[in-house]
């Protein structure tokens, strides 16, 4: 039996060494476009802030440990899957023939269509080599415009401040962190980074970027100009699913998967970003590229393509973010659902915010900031669709009893 996994972030490791552990003899391959050892790109901005060096974002740190698992590596870009023939045409110029394929392809940064996006000091920040250029100009008292807040967006400015950049952000959207944070959470979290030093602007679209003598300026779609020695794109990202064309594999945003993880395509599976799954509460697909989540389904497929029996309960919401020291997370379905309730509890001056959704008496969502004790046993709460009784009423007169209302609820379950 052989196994090809196409990709090597977190989701493709996790398989190919839940695969030897399930399948102690056939043969494992792990593809990865990148000149660098197999790497975690959520460690990058702990590399920018100088917390670890480059072998710290390394997935694995014995230099010896895929030889000694008979995992080979393998440096290419698929480029085409021809499934009738079960054969991956890479970048090399070799094919490779497989009996299962996993594809653990990931993500790519959007590619904004802005006038100027490709000059010299414009940047995603996605790869290690991003992330040495970056650092070679992010120098303290360098001025960095970054296009994006949302949840990567803010982890790279994260380290951006600590780098101490003169920096200011501009976001499409009514608040940061739209796609995680309610407005006022989101409004919070934008007042706790301005007190920090940063600027932000949303409602904001950048219409050009241009070369100002040796630095930039980023113009606005309302007239604002902003001067600056180096662009950030952080806009945002799109699966890798490109090279399966004319392969039958079904996609949508991503790759369709069941909750086996098996495609449209006989012994090929998917996991990680590149996957749309059933979301845990609307059962419909989903793109959820979270790491947790990444990881949950890597050995799932990995156990299917070993011949064991294995499924997923749907993929959850999961974020938990660190904006310059303000903690903030969200579980599920924070945002709300059609026919539920909800509380909100808003302390401005501490930053902390509350907010828990029900659908009936389960919790279905929460959003949390300036809380750390404990949010855990949110998604707990979430996850295991408790039935809250009398405690929902509880929660409504007072959200930050989630911990008494969990145990309370795990009695009464005994």
């Amino acid at each position: 039996m052989k196994h090809i996994i196409i990709g090597n972030g977190p989701a493709g490791v996790i398989a190919a060494e839940a695969l030897r552990r399930l399948d102690p003899e056939s043969e494992i391959v792990l593809i990865g476009d990148e000149d660098e050892p197999p790497y975690s790109r959520m460690a990058i901005p702990y590399l920018l802030t100088g917390m670890i060096k480059e072998a710290g974002t390394h997935l694995r740190k014995d230099k010896g440990h895929y030889q000694n698992l008979g995992i080979e590596l393998v440096r290419a870009r698929a480029e085409k899957v021809d499934a009738k023939a079960r054969r991956v045409k890479l970048s090399n110029k070799k094919q490779l023939g497989y009996d299962r394929l996993l594809v653990a392809s990931g993500a790519h940064p959007i590619r904004l269509d802005i006038p100027g996006i490709d000059l010299p000091n414009v940047h995603p920040c996605w790869t290690l080599e991003d992330a040495r250029k970056i650092a070679a100009k992010a120098k303290r008292g360098a001025r960095v415009t970054q296009i994006g807040a949302g949840f990567i967006g803010c982890i790279i400015l994260q380290a951006l401040a600590a780098r101490g950049v003169k920096l200011t952000v501009v976001e499409m959207g009514d608040r940061m962190v739209p796609r995680m944070m309610t407005p006022k959470a989101g409004g919070l979290i934008r007042q706790w980074v301005e007190s920090k030093g940063v600027r932000v602007h949303v409602n904001a679209r950048v219409k050009a970027i241009e070369k100002n003598g040796k630095a930039m300026r980023v113009k606005l779609a309302k007239g604002e100009a902003l001067d600056c020695d180096l662009v950030i794109a952080a806009a945002g990202v799109r699966p890798n699913v490109d090279f399966l064309k004319g392969s039958g594999v079904k996609c949508g945003d991503g790759i369709l998967v069941d909750n086996r993880m098996q495609t449209s395509v006989k012994n090929i599976y998917a996991a990680g970003d590149v996957t749309e799954t059933a979301g845990f509460h609307s059962g419909k697909p989903e793109l959820n590229a979270i790491q947790p989540n990444a990881a949950d389904q890597a050995r799932i497929a990995a156990a299917n393509m070993a011949g064991r029996d294995a499924a997923m309960q749907g993929a959850l919401a999961i974020n938990v973010l660190d904006t310059i020291g303000l903690v903030s997370s969200s579980f599920g379905e924070w945002q709300g659902v059609k026919g539920g309730d909800g509380v909100e509890l808003v302390d401005p001056e501490r930053y902390r915010y509350l907010s828990l959704q029900f659908d009936g008496d389960v919790l279905v969502g929460a959003t949390c900031l300036g809380w750390t004790e404990h949010v855990g046993v949110l998604r707990g709460l979430i996850q295991g669709r408790v039935k809250l009784g009398r405690w929902k009423e509880k929660l409504k007169h007072d959200p930050t009893q989630f911990m008494a209302a969990y145990l309370g609820s795990a009695q009464k379950a005994a």
